[in-house]
């Protein structure tokens, strides 16, 4: 018989398995561009080889992620 704390453990790693799904990098996501989509300013070619299908520059991602305003 299974407790709430392993149904919970199952639950937990079905939604961490697709989250992961939804971030991986699929063939139409694959292309970056080659300027930010927020600023304008050209992505560096190392940047776009290194993260794979960016949109975004450094400084602009970093907002980005993290929300500020």
């Amino acid at each position: 018989m299974t407790d709430f704390a392993d149904r919970a453990s199952e639950r937990e790693a079905i939604f961490l398995e697709e989250s992961l799904a939804k971030h991986q990098i699929t063939p139409e996501r694959a292309d970056s561009l080659s300027h930010c989509e927020d600023c304008g300013s050209q992505i560096p070619e190392a940047r776009r080889k290194a993260v794979k299908g960016c949109t975004r520059c450094v400084v602009c991602q970093e907002y980005f992620e993290h929300e500020w305003p």
